[in-house]
C-alpha cells in the first residue's frame, strides 16, 4: 500500500475531512490530495511527524511507509547500517 493511501485510510477512520486535516498540518488541501493519490511522493519529514501526531500514529511507522529513515536515524546512518548488517547476518542459519 502506498504512503498516501495508508494515510488517507487512517485520516478517514479518524473522521478528518481533507480540508480540516490539511489545515491542521499547515498545507494546502490540493497538495495533500496529490500525496494521498500518489501523485506526489511522501512529504518532507516535518509533515510526516505532524501527520503522525495528529492521527495518533507511530512516527517510525509512517517513515517506514514513506520508505525513509526517521530523522534521528538519518543522522546516525553509519551506525544504523552497521547494526542492520550485524543483526541480519546473525539471524541467518
Amino acid at each position: 500500500m502506498s504512503f498516501g493511501l495508508y494515510i488517507r485510510q487512517r485520516r478517514i477512520e479518524m473522521g478528518y475531512g481533507l480540508n480540516e486535516f490539511s489545515g491542521r498540518i499547515g498545507i494546502s488541501p490540493a497538495y495533500w490530495s496529490r500525496v494521498e493519490r500518489g501523485i506526489e511522493k511522501a512529504p518532507r519529514d516535518e509533515l510526516i511527524e505532524k501527520t503522525a501526531a495528529l492521527l495518533g500514529m507511530s512516527v517510525d511507522e509512517l517513515f517506514l511507509q514513506a520508505a525513509r529513515l526517521p530523522p534521528d536515524m538519518q543522522k546516525e546512518l553509519p551506525q544504523v547500517v552497521s547494526l542492520y548488517r550485524r543483526f541480519n547476518s546473525s539471524a541467518r542459519p
